[in-house]
């Protein structure tokens, strides 16, 4: 069972969310916080698979609140809700070490999808999302979108073949499992190659890797979630 906390401060968005979730009988959602204090606070206490955070709440934001999780509870994973106009925070979060980001206006199978990847370890891109931290990447002086596809490019040359493989799953949500099965080797010998593909790109986590495979144009269909 994927348990889940769920912390935002509109109650209408809290509602929804946890309406979508409860239609996935492999999800329950265990508890509900109004802002980023609370949310640290109730994933102390019950320790949840996935905390889904609104990246902006009054108080302590989302962002902190990943940050103080992932420290104290770093085996809860953190999905971030953004709405459009907040790519600054997105990138903040995504150096935070939070999995996945969804759109709070996207479909309910790409929140239980969401939920789904990174309860499993991987890291989950919307895809409106992805566009949208490339583009505001290059849009912030960072360089033009085909200069980062370029960069990125060159920043994969450093991969085997293998390791490449392995970052076009990795870019597309799916978790070591799911790779493995799509690649027919043992659990263990994917979370080798993701070990050395964060080494070898200079980041620190699957979503950060995942934004490299996004730039670099090499990222593999989204995988089916029941």
């Amino acid at each position: 069972m994927i348990r889940v906390l769920i912390a935002d401060d509109e109650p209408m968005i809290r509602a929804g969310v946890r309406a979508v979730l409860a239609t996935d009988p492999d999800i329950e959602v265990v508890a509900e916080a109004v802002d980023g204090h609370d949310a640290v606070e109730l994933v102390r206490r019950h320790r949840p698979t996935v905390a889904v955070l609104d990246i902006r709440m009054p108080g302590v934001n989302g962002i902190d609140a990943a940050s103080e999780i992932r420290s104290t509870v770093p085996a809860t994973s953190i999905v971030m809700l953004t709405t459009f106009g907040e790519d600054d925070y997105i990138l903040q979060a995504l150096g935070g070490g939070a999995a996945g980001f969804l759109i709070k206006s996207g479909g309910p199978e790409e929140l239980i999808a969401g939920v789904r990847a990174v309860a499993e370890g991987a890291a989950y891109l919307s895809p409106r999302v992805a566009a949208r931290v490339v583009a505001h990447l290059a849009a912030t002086g960072a360089g033009s979108r085909a200069g980062r596809r370029c960069a990125a490019r060159d920043r994969i040359a450093a991969l085997t073949a293998r390791e490449r493989e392995v970052l076009t799953f990795l870019g597309s949500g799916l978790s070591n499992r799911q790779i493995a099965g799509r690649l027919h080797v043992v659990e263990g010998t994917v979370k080798a190659h993701v070990s050395s593909i964060l080494v070898r790109l200079g980041v620190d986590n699957r979503a950060a890797a995942a934004v490299v495979a996004h730039e670099a144009g090499i990222v593999a269909p989204q995988p089916p979630h029941p």
